[in-house]
């Protein structure tokens, strides 16, 4: 088995406890997915478990990703990424969201919403000048640099720039209910990215 798998966000949602208490949840679509290829020690250097998730048209699929699905003779895919090997596991296995169970902690990791060139108010939460008796000053980022020495900006110092677009991980979200007749799983709290982007699920390692 692996520590992790591959699956979609569907957007969010409620779901209500036996007690009454309303749970806001994010809805997850997760595997199956099908192991491509086991990395070992001896041949790459590390253990790992290839996962292939969303089956993909062959014809879309380039010469060389095909050669490598076609070993295993289970179509193309959309997504291919690796995740540690927890257990015994066999090339051409299918994981389902079984894998997870309600009550565990799970890392998610996506992608987050871009939002394009921002300025140092909307992307760093400065407080900005005053908007009153022709200040000028009212969004911008102030002074950057010194003068004699050393005379230049420092490296990480907050600008305008892009927001968003990066890889994130949510960590500690916790499995609500977990259904494997429709591959989902409902999680506790927000997940990043967007409806419909690529996630990947793996063991709480703060469990």
């Amino acid at each position: 088995m692996t520590n992790g798998l591959l699956g979609k966000k569907i957007g969010m949602s409620q779901i209500f406890a036996a007690d009454g208490q309303r749970i806001p949840v994010t809805v997850l679509e997760v595997g199956p997915c099908t192991v491509l290829q086991k990395k070992t020690s001896t041949n790459d250097g590390y253990e790992a478990v290839q996962l292939g998730f969303q089956a993909k048209d062959s014809q879309r699929v380039n010469m060389p990703e095909m050669g490598h699905f076609k070993k295993i003779g289970k179509g193309a895919f959309t997504y291919v990424r690796e995740f540690k090997i927890t257990g015994e596991c066999a090339v051409g296995d299918q994981i389902s969201c079984e894998l997870f169970s309600p009550g565990d902690r799970i890392d998610i990791t996506g992608t987050s919403k871009g939002k394009g060139f921002q300025g140092v108010i909307k992307r760093w939460n400065f407080s900005g000048g005053r908007a009153t008796h022709g200040s000028m000053f009212k969004r911008r980022p102030g002074a950057i640099g010194q003068s004699a020495w050393p005379a230049k900006v420092i490296k990480g110092k907050k600008m305008p720039g892009q927001l968003g677009n990066v890889r994130v991980t949510t960590q500690n979200l916790i499995v609500v209910e977990v259904r494997p007749e429709l591959n989902l799983i409902f999680v506790r709290g927000a997940v990043p990215g967007t409806k419909n982007g690529l996630i990947e699920i793996r063991k709480g390692i703060k469990a």
